[in-house]
């Protein structure tokens, strides 16, 4: 396994993360006991970049990555996530990036999670009702207290970035960027860049549909969030599969899966780009590990450039609720 270098702080992680989210929602099916083994199986083969949250269960993947890493923690980049607020029964009551609640969350976390320090904490979503500089500041009294090693933004824009790295250096912008989701490239990567940070890619397989596992709506499990995903729903669905179906021609032709395609064309994008796939098995774990072998010369580019241009995508990425809570 590579490693990359995330900002300039010293963040050094696998160049490819594993993504926990669905172990423990919004995909459909659970099964606790095999998250745990695809946990165990990525650190063996060295992917030590494990990305949670707090709102993910709410709460119960946390625990169930502490649970996983307890005797390996040396092995683990440990990344979590605040400021997205759920109640008991689940429900989304917004987002808080007040210092106290930075703080609140920062604890729970760490107990959840079993360990001391976490080693890269980010803020989930801007909250903009709140300064990012009163934020940032109470994350960076955080690292001061050694219960944080490094800093993260997650879906902030290039201004937000730009404020909050004049309070404490960020090390890394955690935003979904995918051949289906180009939206970074509209001057939020060279942001990024001109401030020395590195650049984490969620959702890098669209949600799944870039692996070419979905082939109609009714693929998708009932409870699955999918499914009120806009991208997934009606003629959409069938105007990214037909895009979907070129980029599979390119993988045959490569010997690749269509998911270790668009893993290697992610990281083609500059050794800045780490993905974290998302996935609670260790079969795909696997697949996607081999996207580390596939190497992507000037003309392939140029050909999955011509068949899945930017923008390509029909559909917005989230339902429009979701999309509110995007800092632009």
């Amino acid at each position: 396994m590579e490693s990359r270098t995330l900002g300039t702080q010293g963040l050094v992680v696998s160049a490819l993360g594993l993504g926990c989210m669905g172990m423990s929602e919004f995909y459909a099916g659970r099964d606790d006991a095999e998250s745990v083994a695809t946990i165990h199986r990525a650190l063996d083969l060295g992917v030590t970049f494990l990305d949670t949250a707090d709102m993910y269960g709410p709460h119960t993947n946390e625990v169930l990555v502490g649970q996983a890493i307890r005797g390996r923690r040396g092995e683990v980049v440990l990344a979590t996530k605040f400021g997205n607020m759920r109640g008991p029964d689940g429900a989304f009551l917004g987002v808080n990036g007040r210092p106290e609640y930075v703080r609140a969350c920062c604890e729970g976390s760490l107990a959840r999670l079993g360990v001391e320090v976490i080693d890269l904490y980010y803020q989930h979503r801007v909250d903009k009702s709140v300064p990012i500089e009163e934020t940032v500041g109470a994350m960076a009294d955080l690292v001061r207290e050694g219960k944080v090693r490094f800093l993260g933004l997650s879906e902030a824009s290039p201004a937000t970035i730009r404020r909050a790295h004049a309070v404490h250096p960020v090390s890394a912008l955690q935003t979904e960027y995918s051949l289906w989701t180009r939206d970074p490239e509209d001057g939020l990567l060279a942001t990024c860049r001109e401030l020395g940070i590195g650049f984490v890619a969620y959702s890098p397989l669209g949600r799944g549909f870039l692996t070419g596992r979905f082939r109609r709506f009714e693929d998708l499990p009932e409870g699955d969030y999918r499914r009120l995903a806009p991208r997934f729903q009606g003629e959409n669905f069938q105007k990214n599969l037909d895009v979907v179906a070129k980029v599979e021609e390119i993988s045959r032709e490569k010997g690749s899966t269509p998911a270790q395609l668009a893993l290697a064309w992610l990281h083609a994008q500059g050794t800045d780009v780490v993905p974290i796939p998302g996935t609670k098995s260790r079969g795909r774990l696997e697949e996607n590990i081999g996207a580390i072998g596939v190497s992507l010369s000037p003309a392939d580019l140029a050909r999955i450039e011509a068949v899945a241009p930017k923008g390509f995508t029909a559909g917005p990425r989230y339902p429009e609720m979701a999309m509110k809570a995007i800092d632009a």
